[in-house]
Order: C-alpha cells, then structure tokens, then sequence
C-alpha cells in the first residue's frame, strides 16, 4: 500500500558506458537502396547515436525525467511507477494516461500540466484533471515481471487499484498503442470504476472489413483506413511479430547495443508520426532521445517486448462491445484508423468522433495542443450526453 516519492535520473556511469559502447559498436553494412526502404540509413544512425554520446545535454534530460512528482507503489507483488499530479481545481475529475510501445511517461509530459491546471494555460478551469501517468509493466522505471501473466488485464486491473491508492474511486482513462489496449480492458473488465475512456488508436487485423458485418459498399475514407491496415500488417509488421512470438530473443539484440535500441525505436519514429520524411520532423532529436535513453538505460528490450506476447493476438482478436462511454480521435498520420460507423459497432456509447488536421501514433508528443484539445472535447461531449455508468 505505501507509496515511494521517486526521482529518475540518468546515471553518470551508464552515459559514460554508452560513450564507450557507441565507440567501440562494429556497424553493418550500409543499406543498398536509398532512404528508410529497408531500415534506418547509416548515415542517419551514425550521426543520432554520435549526437547522443556527444552532443546531448545530459543535465537538460534528468530535468525533463523528473519535470513531473514522481513515486512508486507495488502492486501485485510488482513495482509501479508513475506521474502523479493532482489539480488545483476542485471539481477536476481523475483521469489515467496509458502510453504504449516505443513509448513512455515523457510522452505526455507537456500536456499534464494542462490537464491538472488549465487556467494557468489559458484554458477553462471546467476541464481540469487529477491526472495520473503510469509506466507499464516492464517499462520506465516500472518493475518487471518475472513470470507470465501480465497482460493487459491484469494491468487494468493495476490500474484500477492504483487510483484507488489515490482516492479515485472512479475514473476516466486515455490511451493510444497499447494504451488503448489497456483503456479498453479498464473499460470492459471495470466498468464501475471507469467513467469514459478516450483513444487514439485502434487494433485491427490485416484486413478491417473481415471483422464488420452488414457495411456493404466502403467509403472512400474507409478504403484508405483498408489500406492503412494492409499496408501495416504487409511492411510493417514485423516487429510485432517478433515482439509477440520470441520477445527473448529480441532482448538479447537490444541489451548488448545502445545502437541497436536506437534503431529498433528510432524506426517507428519515421514511420509512425507525420513528419516530412525526418522523424525530428515530427519530435525533436532529445524528447526521441530520451525515450530511447529509458529503453537503453532501463535494459527493457525484453521486458518491453513481452507485453507484446502476453497482449496483443488477444487485441487483435476481441471485437467485443464496450459498453462505456468512449471517445475516439483519428491523427492523419496514425498507422491504423476506424470511420464512425465502424467505430461505434464496437464503441455502443461512442460519444465523440473526430478527426484532425495533424498528429501521428505518438499524438501528445507530436502535437499536444491538438490532443490536449481532443482528450478535452471527448469527455465535455460524455458529460453533456448524460450519464450512463457516469
């Protein structure tokens, strides 16, 4: 039951580690085609990984890690650690963040203050928040587990006991990737603690239209998501495939080299974020690379990839109701998307659709007034409908 204040940091030792490891890395061979077809260039790795040994301000990162009050609570016989930054504002509702892979805590890092206090940022005081940050299972600075299990039920489950260990009885919940796949579970497994959830993302097989029954002719937009669908399960899927089948042997890659966990998550940057053919177009090369430095310094490659294993066939194969009310927000440059219509055969008490003019996978990180603006008009729209399970 105790909660631990925590204090994350970058140590000192493990950069000058990593200095080494970048020094001393034999690299492959250049890729024979132009561009990203078939990875990460050289020529961009190189010089991202000789920035982050040399160039990244190391002082500026620990700030960043630790801009938001940070603890620790074990749960379930496992370390949790999360973000926890209560509001000022008396009415303000509680509401969990769930990030997903290659993500982390830092991704919401510039709309949590917004959400806990929106007068400070111009905003209306109505749509404040309690707001609460977990690192999932095996990533972060979460413990990992040691024996399997922990998927995203038992997580939920977490969740909702974490809020209790907070006094939040009930709750909303907000998340994207395998977020989503967590809101979902909170919503469907809890549905007495959970308020409303809001998503950013959807889990579909390689072909959306095998799953709806009775849609007859697509729409042009729904073509486009078919394609989306295609295109992810045909190109870039791969990981996936390894993360939920052998996450072990992945792990053994990603521990040994700090440039190989550059590129396995530097990857899904390019083409994950609607950027203009750079990933820093998207996300500046330090927020990247702090998310990199979690998974590096952390060790996660393994414990990262098994939630994996332990999730998502599952998420991919349940099509069951949610019964709660839902928001959902579709981000153009997002690797796969639903049309209203589809999204409410499986969201009954869909309360919000919208679709925006900019924004990738990783949406708080690449556009945060956007998604701070979406979360927001997601639950007004649950309020102003009436309850049901509010």
């Amino acid at each position: 039951m105790e909660i631990r204040p925590f204090t994350p940091e970058f140590d000192a030792e493990a950069v000058a580690d990593l200095r080494r490891r970048v020094a001393d890395a034999r690299w492959p061979d250049p890729q024979t085609v132009a561009g990203w077809e078939q990875g990460v260039p050289e020529d961009y790795l190189r010089d991202l990984v000789g920035y982050w040994a040399d160039g990244y301000d190391w002082t500026a990162a620990n700030s960043r890690l630790q801009r938001l009050p940070q603890y620790k609570t074990s749960i379930d016989g496992l370390d949790i650690h999360f973000a926890h930054l209560p509001s000022p504002v008396p009415t303000a509702r509680p509401l969990i963040l769930t990030h997903g892979w290659p993500g982390s805590y830092l991704e919401f890092l510039e709309v949590a203050e917004p959400l806990a206090d929106p007068e400070r940022f111009g905003g209306d005081p109505a749509d404040a928040f309690h707001v609460v940050v977990p690192s999932l299972p095996g990533f972060g600075f979460s413990g990992k587990p040691s024996g399997p299990g922990w998927g995203a039920q038992r997580i939920a489950t977490a969740w909702v006991e974490l809020m209790r260990r907070l006094d939040y009885e009930r709750f909303y919940a907000q998340g994207g990737d395998l977020g989503f796949v967590v809101s979902l579970a909170l919503a469907k497994q809890h549905p007495e603690q959970v308020r409303a959830i809001h998503l950013n993302f959807w889990v579909s097989g390689a072909d959306p239209t095998a799953e709806l029954a009775g849609f007859g002719e697509l729409t042009e937009e729904e073509h486009s998501y078919v394609a989306k669908a295609h295109k992810l399960w045909s190109q870039e899927v791969a990981y996936s495939i390894l993360q939920s089948s052998k996450p072990q042997t992945i792990g053994y890659a990603l521990a040994g080299t700090p440039i190989g966990q550059a590129a396995w998550i530097v990857e899904k940057f390019h083409g994950w974020t609607d950027n203009s053919g750079l990933p820093e177009d998207a996300v500046a090369r330090d927020r990247i690379l702090d998310i990199i430095g979690l998974y590096w310094f952390g060790n996660l490659g393994a414990s990262s990839a098994r939630l994996y294993w332990e999730s998502t066939d599952a998420a991919v194969a349940d099509h069951s109701a949610v019964t709660v009310p839902v928001g959902y927000s579709v981000f153009p440059a997002e690797i796969l998307g639903a049309s209203e219509r589809w999204a409410r055969l499986r969201f009954p008490e869909l309360r919000y659709y919208a679709k925006t003019d900019r924004g990738g996978h990783f949406a708080a990180l690449e556009e945060p007034d956007i998604f701070l603006e979406e979360v927001r008009a997601s639950f007004r729209a649950v309020e102003a409908a009436g309850p049901t399970g509010l």
